[in-house]
């Protein structure tokens, strides 16, 4: 073997500081440079996508709208105000009174008419036709579970062979009663 080799037999070069430091600005344009052709590669792809699909979404006829004006309901039926206060009913009174009636003529009742009882503040008696009783009726609740409940328990009494009842009271929630 000879002095001053490596096995590889060349020498290894020393590199000089200011070579490496030319190395190293050069690696870090090169790193620029990609970077900014990265980001503005993204920014051409994304203004290329919203080119294409902004002719899809493009202007369009919005609508006219116009508010809803839904009719109250009103009875057709006689309502009877037992206090003969001499003053018109509230409307919040005569729209439940002809909802209920609504309700009732959609399930195959005949309304007849509507007691408002004296003393009573938000009770309503319904009697309908061929019943000989009336249905008591509050106006917290509402008309559609009211009168519901009131079908069911016609059905129930018909089915127990009642067919004359004085009234039935679906005032509570969950509950029935019949006299």
């Amino acid at each position: 073997m000879r002095t001053g080799r490596t096995i590889g037999e060349q020498r290894e070069r020393l590199e000089k500081s200011s070579e490496r430091a030319a190395v190293h600005k050069k690696n870090k344009r090169k790193q620029k440079t990609r970077l900014t052709l990265t980001v503005l590669g993204f920014v051409v792809a994304i203004t290329l996508a919203i080119c294409l699909t902004l002719p899809l979404f493009g202007k369009r006829e919005e609508p006219e709208y116009s508010p809803v004006v839904v009719a109250p309901y009103t009875p057709t039926i006689e309502v009877i105000d037992e206090d003969l206060t001499g003053s018109e009913l509230p409307s919040r009174i005569k729209e439940y009174i002809g909802q209920a009636e609504a309700d009732f003529r959609e399930l195959g009742y005949t309304p007849v008419k509507v007691v408002i009882p004296s003393g009573a503040i938000r009770e309503v008696r319904f009697y309908l036709d061929s019943y000989t009783g009336f249905i008591k009726l509050i106006t917290d609740r509402g008309t559609g579970v009211s009168v519901e409940d009131a079908d069911r328990m016609i059905h129930y009494l018909e089915e127990k062979g009642i067919t004359d009842f004085e009234y039935i009271d679906v005032r509570v929630e969950g509950k029935a009663y019949w006299k």
